[in-house]
This record gives structure tokens, sequence and C-alpha cells, in this order.
């Protein structure tokens, strides 16, 4: 008999966090607290779970929850965030995945959800789901010594300041900063109260443990935040008493190039530190061109990062600006049925609507995915096997109509 998948009961979730903390690799017993938290932000209706029928037993889990994603031109495009997806290694490869996915997809498109998002833990997953790659990260490893500045010198100037403060102060002014962000900065999503409460500790799960964090703020010389950098140190030290501390940065919002410029500056003038972990920053970031000596920061980490799958066609296309006019016909594949058709895209008013007009460009729906944010080429993707050209011209108007100046990104792991 097939597993039974559907959403689950309240009195299912104690099992369906274990079966999630199972397929994650953290064999951890949940306390009732951690329960408790867990149960207070639940949708229940958006709470997936497979049900082995000889046993009863929750077999793999699945949740999405409402997310807005900030798409090229500052617009915010109502998402559906796929997160907490685990099948069991006892009952992989019966299809468990494919019906919860099928599931979301129907449930989304009812809610009317333009897109579905989630950050891929497997590269291979999540395509044949119809989701692209379409925001990647990089990390960088800063070589302090090696940078070329004057560790003496203020990291701001010009009147502004950089003050450490608490996470009371965190809590207060971070949400509004990061909306400010948010907004000018395509790839990034929303981030809720509870967010906050888990960066800043206020809500903790026994088996994750908060580790206090430093917290910096950069005040323009008018005195507004306009920064805000979250780090943490180790502390290494050698026989001889020599610090070999390494920053991790997990946090540095900096809506202003003086902001970022200044909270890198700092975290490069910390005393006993010898080098800075940047966290996932956008590929194109430009802390290491900050730095006097650019190849001090070693390039650690680029891959992909958040992907997305295009559910209604028309209302995404029309949400986003483009950077030259122009007029694309796309014929876009969907093998699961919600964004499959021909679409007619006029780039210079931003009209998009259904055709039945030839096609200029023939794409898989992961493709368009790819396309949307900006991140990838049409003409790479064509010579993937991604994207047919079926008019000459087709591909280098469709890299002209959907580049943007600086590469998506998204900040968050959801």
């Amino acid at each position: 008999m097939s597993a039974d998948v559907r959403p689950i009961a309240p009195s299912e979730l104690p099992a369906w966090l274990q079966t999630l903390n199972t397929g994650f690799l953290t064999p951890v017993r949940m306390t009732q607290s951690d329960v408790a938290q867990r149960f207070e932000h639940t949708d229940f209706a958006r709470t997936q779970g497979a049900f082995d029928p000889a046993t009863g037993r929750c077999v793999a889990a699945f949740r999405s929850f409402a997310q807005e994603l900030t798409v090229p031109g500052g617009a915010a495009v109502v998402s559906s965030a796929v997160t907490n997806v685990a099948v069991l290694a006892t009952h992989r490869r019966q299809g468990l995945l494919t019906r919860m996915m099928a599931a979301e997809i129907a449930a989304a498109q009812e809610r009317g959800d333009v897109l579905s998002t989630l950050i891929a833990a497997e590269y291979p997953i999540y395509g044949r789901y119809g989701y692209g790659p379409a925001a990647s990260v990089a990390e960088w490893e800063i070589d302090v010594p090696r940078t070329g500045l004057d560790r003496r010198a203020p990291a701001a100037g010009d009147g502004a300041r950089i003050d450490y403060v608490d996470v009371a102060e965190v809590r207060e002014v971070g949400p509004e900063l990061h909306e400010r962000l948010r907004r000018t900065t395509h790839g990034a999503v929303t981030r809720d109260a509870r967010w906050w409460s888990v960066a800043t500790g206020l809500e903790q799960m026994s088996y994750r443990p908060y580790k206090e964090a430093f917290h910096a703020l950069y005040r323009s010389a008018a005195g507004e935040v306009e920064g805000l950098v979250t780090f943490r140190s180790d502390d290494r030290w050698t026989d001889s008493k020599v610090p070999l501390n390494t920053v991790q940065v997990e946090d540095l919002l900096a809506v202003t190039p003086g902001a970022q410029r200044a909270l890198w500056r700092f975290l490069c003038s910390i005393d006993w530190v010898l080098k800075v972990r940047t966290g996932y920053r956008a590929p194109d970031d430009l802390v290491a061109q900050l730095l006097p000596d650019p190849r001090s920061a070693r390039l650690l980490t680029s891959a992909d990062f958040l992907w997305v799958r295009v559910l209604d066609v028309v209302r995404a296309l029309r949400a986003r600006t483009y950077a030259v006019p122009g007029v694309l016909v796309l014929e876009v594949v969907d093998a699961a049925g919600p964004a499959a058709g021909r679409y007619r895209l006029d780039a210079g008013s931003g009209d998009c609507e259904r055709t039945d007009g030839s096609a200029d460009l023939r794409l898989e729906v992961s493709a368009l995915g790819s396309l949307y944010l900006g991140e990838e080429s049409a003409v790479r993707l064509a010579a993937l096997g991604r994207v047919t050209e079926e008019r000459p011209g087709a591909l280098a108007l469709a890299d002209a109509v959907f580049h943007t100046a600086r590469r998506p990104w998204c900040p968050d792991v959801f």
C-alpha cells in the first residue's frame, strides 16, 4: 500500500518534527518546550506528512509558508517558500516528495501565489519540479594582515560612527533596516518577527543552543542607521600567546556604500583578529574590491542558493522591470501545468499576456526561473540545452531584456 500523504494534525507535530530531524541527520529528542514553540508558528494546512500504512509512522515531512520576494525594479511578489523537506532513507524512491510537491503546487496556485521559492540542499532534486537556480551566493575569507588597511584609522569617517549594541536595539532597528535593503535588492525575501526572535536568542530550541554574538550599528553623520553587522569570533592562541582569531559574519546589512565600506573596515580592525569570513554574500559583492589588496580576500564558496519556480507567468513577468524595450514570445513548457503556454512580453510597457503567436524562445519553466531575477543568461541556457531559439536574434534580445546591473542576492536561509 502507498503511504498516506496529507496535512498533519496538530497532535502529529512531535512525530513530524522527529522525522524532520532524522531526515536532516540531527537525531535529537524534542522537549515539550521545543514542540510548543514550533506549534505556535506552524500553519498545519501547509505542513504535510507522509505516513506508512503498515506502521502509521510519519516517514516524510514538507512545509511551506507565505513569503514576499523582491524582483528587479523593487516590486514585492507573493511567493510560497518551501522548507523542511525530508524523506526518511527507508522510504525513498517511492514518489513521496513528488506527491507532496504536487499538492503544494496545486495549493499555491489555488492561493494565488505568483512564485514558489526554496533553498536547495541538494542540486539534482528540484529541477524536475520546475524550480531553477535563480540567485547564487559567495563567501570570502579575508586575510586581515594582507589587506593593506591602516588598522589605526577610524573605520567610519566624515562624522559617521559605529557602535556596539545589544540584542534589544537590534530587535528595535533591525527589521526596518532590513526592509530598506530588501526593497532595493532583487532576490531578497521578507523576514518576519520570529526571524528576529530566533536570530537574537529571544526564542531558542533545546537542541540548538544560542551562542551570543556581537552586534554593531553604523550611523551616518546625520544619525541615521544605515548598517548592521552581527558576528561571532573563535578564541585561538598559539603556545607563544599569539592570537589567531577568526571572525565569522552572521549578518551584514548595509543600505549605503559608505555603511558597507565602514563595516568591513571595522571588522578588519578588531584586535586579535587575523581572518574575517564574510558569510554568504552576493556573488558580485564589493567586499574584496573595498580592500587595498583585493587578493587578501580568498573565495571560499561560489554556489547556487535561491531557487525559483514560476507559477503565474503573466503576473510574474508584469511585476519586474526590464533593462531595454523589446517584444518576446515565450513558449513555456511545464509538465506540472500551471505555467505552460505561450506568453507575449512587451518589455517596453512591462505588459505580458497569453498569446497564440509564434514563439521566439521555447524553454522549460525551470529555465524561466533562472532567467527571472537576472541571474542567468539566455545564451548560456541555450548552450546547455535548456532554451531553444525559434527566431534568430531572440536569445540576444532576451539577454538584453532580462539583464540587471547587479546580480540577485538572497541574504537568508529558510
